[in-house]
């Protein structure tokens, strides 16, 4: 049966996926695409609606991605978001040019027609804009919808054709009424019924799983603790059984009786075929005096790969690679459908895998998020505290420690990290936030032990937690104090070398949730 389809023509934007999110909370399915795709590539996918994503680049320097102009022709309804909306504007008779005063932020959005992607808008309400260029005129087949203050046009519909525009970006949860526009857009306007469920991306999954992986072809899987590939083990278990061979690799750089736990829960629990890979000194002696993340993750990648390499020679006629590679990992990765997004930091399981790896990939979760996966993991029977586990960073711990990795820091963050969780769960908070760990920093300072100064403190303790229901935006948590002062005292008392715990009250953006 068929599926009713939005189909979002990506600019390399930071936030595709959130406009994909979005789309899918409606019940909705959606395809990121590339931008330049065929009128008759979207009329084959029968789809009901198109969105033009936002993009850094401006639309008239040379070299900046087009739409194909034969989709306005289409008669299937499009909305342009910022980049988007510019591309359409200009597409249709519009100018596009710098604008006076750059907007980034919230701003006041100003309603004048509260009509089509604004029906249900109040007169006022606060947006949040990310962009140096606006479109300054348009055809008189437009109408403006909407102000701001440094922004004329801020939204705007074609009198005869069912093309939107708005230069705000409503995907983001910095839109309050943002998710309002998108459901006007996919309901109201493109006529779509809701007719998707999450659910049915697991028989999805299993053909598709089924339908790569030949008859006789075994699937290693990296098997880290983690929600998503603990989701993907599952999911391959379903396909295709005792041909699944899940690999644990012991980097070194875990969370304390990480090891234990997955060696409880897949092969105690699940029956699952598990290999323990012990390569901690590996990792480690490859890791020695390196102190640029970015390296680091190469570095881990690199050595994550070969450790699998060894381990998968020693299974007969495995062939395929699964990886838990959701779709923020591959945004942030500059591996967007038009390849133009740029590189946040590198994920060892998207960026730097050799070319030689001998392995065909298996990536059933690659355009999914974060929350999608968790329902995934519910409806296939993955334990409720395991699939509400707060995020792990595939480079483990050594991007918890800032400068150098060596085992006395990873044994403070570890410790600190400890400490952290188990306050967070036994006040009630571990599941009201996304995400909660500890970082350590080598800055020392001074302090007082006894009647005296003390310079023991040669490190601090930077606490993170965030809310976020997509991981691209988030939000740091207003914990309660009495909280965190229980876990501070907790950590300058009983981890040696720390006197000074600090809080991150940093949003995403500008910062990212994790420090490196």
């Amino acid at each position: 049966m068929s599926r009713q389809t939005i189909a979002i023509l990506d600019f390399g934007a930071q936030y595709s996926q959130l406009i994909a999110r979005r789309v899918r909370e409606n019940h909705v399915y959606c395809e990121l695409l590339a931008p330049d795709a065929s009128p008759q590539a979207l009329r084959d996918r029968q789809v009901r609606g198109i969105i033009l994503s936002g993009g850094p680049s401006s639309v008239y320097e040379s070299g900046a991605p087009h739409c194909n102009p034969g989709i306005f022709d289409l008669g299937v309804p499009v909305l342009g978001i910022c980049y988007g909306m510019q591309l359409a504007c200009q597409a249709l008779g519009g100018k596009v040019a710098p604008a006076e005063d750059r907007e980034y932020g919230r701003v006041k959005l100003r309603v004048s027609a509260p009509e089509a992607i604004l029906a249900h808008f109040p007169t006022e309400t606060s947006v949040w804009m990310s962009h140096g260029d606006s479109v300054r005129s348009v055809s008189g087949d437009f109408v403006s919808l909407a102000q701001t203050d440094n922004c004329p046009i801020a939204a705007v519909r074609h009198r005869t054709r069912p093309v939107f525009g708005v230069q705000f970006h409503p995907e983001v949860t910095h839109t309050p009424l943002g998710a309002q526009l998108i459901r006007n857009f996919v309901y109201e306007i493109c006529g779509c019924s809701g007719d998707w469920r999450v659910e049915r991306v697991i028989d999805q999954s299993v053909e598709a799983i089924r339908s790569q992986v030949s008859d006789d072809g075994v699937v290693i899987c990296g098997l880290s603790g983690g929600v998503d590939s603990s989701v993907v083990a599952a999911l391959l278990h379903r396909a295709i059984g005792d041909r699944l061979a899940c690999i644990f690799v012991d980097n070194g750089l875990l969370r304390r009786r990480e090891r234990e736990l997955v060696q409880a829960t897949f092969h105690g629990h699940f029956g699952i075929k598990l290999r323990i890979a012990d390569a901690r000194e590996q990792f480690l002696s490859g890791l020695s005096g390196v102190t640029d993340p970015q390296q680091k993750r190469k570095i881990i990648g690199k050595t994550f790969i070969d450790v699998f390499r060894d381990e998968a020679r020693q299974i007969p006629n495995a062939r395929f690679l699964a990886q838990g590679t959701i779709y923020p990992d591959v945004i942030e990765s500059g591996h967007g459908p038009a390849g133009k997004s740029a590189v946040i930091k590198s994920h060892h399981n998207v960026g730097g895998l050799p070319a030689d790896l001998g392995f065909e990939l298996v990536e059933p979760l690659r355009m999914l998020f974060k929350d999608e996966v968790r329902l995934l993991g519910e409806a296939l029977g993955l334990p409720e505290d395991l699939v509400w586990r707060h995020p792990f960073p595939g480079p483990g711990l050594a991007v918890r420690v800032i400068g150098a990795v060596t085992p006395e820091r990873l044994e403070i963050v570890r410790s600190a990290d400890e400490i952290l969780l188990e306050e967070l769960t036994a006040a009630g908070w571990y599941q009201k936030v996304a995400q909660a760990f500890a970082v350590v920093v080598p800055v020392p300072s001074v302090g007082v032990m006894g009647d005296g100064r003390s310079y023991e403190g040669q490190h601090l303790i930077a606490l993170r937690l965030v809310e976020t229901t997509d991981f691209m935006t988030a939000d740091w948590v207003h914990v309660d104090s009495s909280l965190l002062a229980r876990i501070s005292s907790r950590i300058s008392n009983e981890v040696r070398g720390v006197n000074r715990v600090v809080y991150d009250i940093s949003s995403k953006p500008p910062a990212t949730i994790e420090w490196e």
